[in-house]
Parts: C-alpha cells; structure tokens; sequence
C-alpha cells in the first residue's frame, strides 16, 4: 500500500489484440508519476474496439488486472479506460449564456451552465455524450480566456469539442470492466489518451497531428494554438496487413503476423528487389520475394494515411501544423513508417515516446502502451471527491463483491 503523501493512479486500455492495465504513483516531490505496475493480457473479445464477446473481455481485463496488482502490490478498484471504435464522432460546439450574479462575477456554477449550454445538442436516440473538452472561454466578446472565474461580465461564451459514442457499445464496455471488479472513474477516446503521454503543451500550440495506429483501428487527434480541434477513428488498422499477408502468401494468421513483424517495411515496392525470404524461418511454407511483401503491406499503408491525409485537409488544409505528426500505437513500430507517413501527409513525422516515466519504463517505452499510460494521466487529474466511480454510485458495494465472485469463477 502507498504511504499517504503518494497516490496510485489506473489507467485501462481495452484495446482489440489486448488489454493493458498501467499503476502509477505519483509522490509529492516528484512532476512525474513512477509506474510501478504494468498487466498485459491479450483478448479475442473486440472487433475494431467495440465488444463482441462480453465473458471474454472480461477474462482479458481480468487477467490484466491481477497482473498489474501482483507486479506493483495494490489492489485495483477503480481506473480510468479507454473508448475505442469507428462509431466514435466528435464535433466543436458553441455555448452562451447570461451571467445570472448580481454582481455580473463568474463562478463555477457559471461554467457549468455554460458547458450545459453547448451541449444541447440534437443526437440520434441510441448515441450519448462521452465527453466534453472545453477548449477556451470569451467574456463580453473578449476570447482565448482559459479559465474566466472570477472576472466580470455580461455574456459568458464556451468553444467546446464534443464525443459521442453508441450507447449499445458503450454499455458493452461498461459491463465488462464491471464484472471485471472495477469501477470506472472516466473514460477517454484512444488518440487523445495516447495525445496526453507523447505530446507536449508546445506542439499543441504550434498544431500537431496525433495518428494512434492500433491493431484493428487507427484513432487521429488534431491540435491546434492548444486546442483540440478535430477527433475521430478509423476502422481500419495493422491487423488489416496481416489479414492482407494472409491471403497474399496463402498462409495462416500467426505466420502472416510474424512476417509483418520480421520482414515488414512501409515503402514503395522496388519490383528489381529479387532477394526471396523463405517462410520456413516464421514456421510456414513457400518462398516469396521481398518485393512481393513489399507491395502488399504499401497498398494498405497508403490506403490508410491517404484516408488521414484527407482528415487533416479538412482541419488545415494548408498544413500549418508546424509541430508535423506523431504517430503511437504498435503499428508505429514498423520499419519506415515514419518516411511512409511523411511523404503521404506533406508533413514531418516522429515516433511518440513515454520515457520520460521513471520505475517499469523499460517495458513501457513501446508505442503502443501510449493510450494506457495516457490514461493513467487522466486519471490523475480527477478530484479525490469525484472519484466515487459510475457503477459505484448505481450498485454501491455490489461491485467489489462481484469482483471477488468473477475471480473465483473465471479461469
């Protein structure tokens, strides 16, 4: 247990080739949080980051869980997760209101009014808010205000970026962190949890892509003078690659990954490359030209960014993002793809990194754990009093006894 001036902080990504769990604790001499817990279990339970298979999420989260208490000696009750998914929309919203205090000073009561406000928006009746990113305030026709309580004024103004998401989905996956023990203190859409590890204040200001490509979708954040100003993801991702291999060198699922990862290179096919790689060294069969490889893997990368590349046209199409893009999620990992990315967007491309984190960085330090450490941050920011946990508040301490029953009763 963490002495009293630390705090332990769970960040969960339920993602769709697995879930990770992150334990950080945050002493209160240090900026940074240690992590001090990682679990990693891989699942079958998701298609493209929705639930399809509810007792299988949740023997993966489950799995996951116990990894991350037994490495870092806590008992995990409650985190911040992950939302992941092509039915995930976000839009920018404006919302006014009149300063109701005699004395015309803002106060929190008025932000939340306001935040009200621009949320009254129309939503089809099986899609829900999910969250609401006040971007800036204007007072009286004064903008770019961060924070306005305790001024004056007449008018009160919120630019806000809503996410929305499909109920049904949403529910899925609140059920199965649920009968996982865990009680859910917020949850945050992909890319812009894994924004919150690699990016920094500075490249926000200067406009910056967030491109998180993941197994089976591909989550793109865009930042502009700090704010963010577009969301959304792809149902498209890595595995689509291994899906291509498959049926490109007539093998089976687990030699097509392998190849991916031993031989994949986001590049233009050079149809002169002759060298053969033989499938035996991955445990399959037949021999193939690199080229051959070459060419399967660069027809769905381009597919991919050229989609992206057009999302960000329609934020700046001039391309004045002067910080370029960073990518995360494990499709980062490919050899040249930060080229291949580069020369498709017609914008500098770098690798997202989370070493900055002291205690299991080692084994954090892969792009794909981004979105789970992001989390984690998240997570960190919630007030104590606020922490009281969605399912918490609707079943009490029903939650905590169903986690030690699907313990018992999962394999």
């Amino acid at each position: 247990m963490a002495p009293k001036n630390e705090e332990t902080y769970v960040g969960l990504d339920v993602g769709t080739s697995k879930v990770v769990c992150v334990v950080g604790l945050h002493q209160q001499d240090s900026p940074t949080p240690s992590i001090i817990g990682l679990g990693v279990s891989p699942t079958s339970g998701l298609r493209r980051g929705v639930v399809v298979d509810v007792e299988e999420t949740v023997s993966s989260i489950t799995a996951a869980l116990e990894d991350a208490e037994r490495m870092s000696g806590i008992a995990i009750e409650r985190a911040t997760i992950s939302i992941d998914g092509s039915h995930i929309r976000s839009m920018n919203s404006k919302g006014v209101i009149a300063v109701s205090r005699a004395d015309r000073e803002i106060t929190k009561e008025e932000l939340v009014r306001v935040e009200k406000a621009a949320t009254s928006v129309q939503l089809e009746s099986n899609r829900q808010i999910v969250q609401v990113l006040t971007n800036s305030y204007s007072v009286d026709g004064q903008s770019g205000i961060s924070d306005p309580v305790g001024m004056n004024g007449i008018k009160l103004e919120a630019e806000t970026h809503i996410i929305s998401a499909s109920t049904p989905s949403i529910k899925n996956l609140d059920n199965a962190v649920f009968r996982s023990g865990i009680q859910i203190n917020n949850q945050l859409i992909v890319p812009i949890a894994a924004a919150k590890t690699v990016l920094t204040k500075k490249q926000m200001e200067l406009g910056v892509v967030l491109i998180n490509f993941g197994s089976e979708t591909t989550g793109v954040a865009i930042y502009r003078e700090g704010k963010l100003a577009y969301s959304s993801i792809l149902p498209l991702g890595s595995n689509n690659i291994t899906k291509d291999l498959v049926y490109g060198l007539k093998t089976n699922i687990e030699v097509a990954e392998k190849v991916k990862i031993k031989y994949g290179e986001a590049k233009q096919p050079n149809p002169r490359d002759t060298k053969k790689i033989d499938l035996e060294t991955v445990g399959g069969k037949g021999v193939f030209c690199k080229s051959d490889i070459d060419k399967i893997i660069f027809a769905r990368c381009n597919e991919i960014f050229k989609i992206i590349s057009k999302e960000i046209s329609r934020v700046d199409e001039t391309r004045q993002l002067a910080a370029g893009v960073v990518l995360t999620g494990g499709g980062a990992n490919m050899k040249n793809i930060s080229d291949f990315v580069s020369d498709i967007v017609k914008l500098p491309v770098s690798i997202g990194s989370s070493q900055k984190y002291t205690g299991v960085s080692d084994k954090i330090s892969d792009p794909s754990y981004s979105a789970a450490i992001g989390l984690m941050l998240e997570d960190m920011e919630i007030p104590r009093e606020q922490k009281s946990g969605r399912f918490e508040m609707m079943f009490g301490e029903v939650s905590m006894k169903a986690k030690t029953f699907f313990k018992k009763i999962l394999p």
